[in-house]
């Protein structure tokens, strides 16, 4: 069933891939049916930065003439990480208004596993989250060497899924412990791939591989490779997901970041 919007909603857009990046543009046009959207990202590629607050701390938000779907979109870049982005916006060209959601991505490349906190494109959701707005994370399968350039893609499958659960956070009270999706779409998905709820792996997906490493090899030397033990990986896990099952992979994101053990027990254990 068709959920129509209920009221014009305001809709932070940004991500880790740069301003001029086309997953960028096609989260804009994704979202445009639901309500007011604003442009604001990095200037340049900033894969990798988590949540970190790093860039130029002279840099401004700038803006930028922006067309997506036929229109004219409210948009500015700035010298520094997503996340100081997002917090910087939040400060400036929101402080009268907040905005009901923020979309981070669609990034190139997936998100997967025990590495999403080292992701740029989470961070900046997560930094919205931490101000109360919900937060959609949402990345699409390429292949590693497209990580870092702007290659032709079908965003089709990425676009179908950011615009259904973004209708469902907006119009919808999330759960208290809910502050991000993380929406991983594998690549040649369309509309009609299946989707399921995961946890996030505590397994690595992207690794490092170096030949003869040494106290002398640089931090950008090597190849990242994406290493998946199908035997092993959880079932109910993003990886899982869309490495083995070839679906697309929600993951809901908590804030909370404390380990799921009994504090009182710990007291004691530790001698409390």
């Amino acid at each position: 069933m068709k959920i129509e919007p209920m009221k014009n909603y305001n809709i932070l857009i940004t991500n880790d891939d740069g301003i001029n990046s086309p997953g960028l543009r096609a989260a804009v046009e994704a979202v445009l049916d639901l309500g007011t959207v604003t442009v604001a990202a990095p200037s340049v590629q900033q894969t990798g930065a988590g949540r970190g607050l790093t860039g130029d701390r002279q840099a401004r938000l700038a803006g930028i003439d922006y067309r997506a779907g036929g229109r004219e979109i409210r948009a500015f870049h700035c010298d520094c990480s997503p996340a100081l982005v997002v917090r910087h916006s939040l400060q400036t060209i929101f402080r009268d208004r907040r905005p009901d959601l923020l979309i981070s991505g669609i990034n190139y490349g997936e998100n997967l596993g025990s590495l999403v906190t080292s992701s740029g494109t989470v961070g900046a959701a997560l930094e919205g989250a931490s101000s109360g707005i919900p937060g959609i994370a949402v990345s699409k399968q390429t292949p590693v060497d497209s990580h870092h350039n702007y290659t032709d893609q079908d965003w089709s499958g990425p676009v179908h899924f950011l615009n259904r659960f973004s209708r469902l956070l907006l119009e919808s009270r999330p759960h208290p412990d809910i502050d991000v999706l993380k929406i991983d779409v594998p690549a040649g998905a369309t509309p009609d791939t299946a989707w399921k709820i995961t946890r996030m792996a505590r397994a690595g997906y992207y690794f490092k591989e170096m030949e003869n490493p040494s106290v002398e090899s640089r931090v950008g030397d090597g190849r990242l490779v994406i290493k998946v033990d199908r035997e092993t990986i959880d079932p109910e896990s993003d990886i899982h997901a869309l490495a083995v099952e070839g679906i697309v992979s929600v993951t809901p994101l908590s804030l909370d970041l404390t380990s799921r053990v009994s504090l009182s027990d710990l007291q004691r254990q530790y001698g409390g």
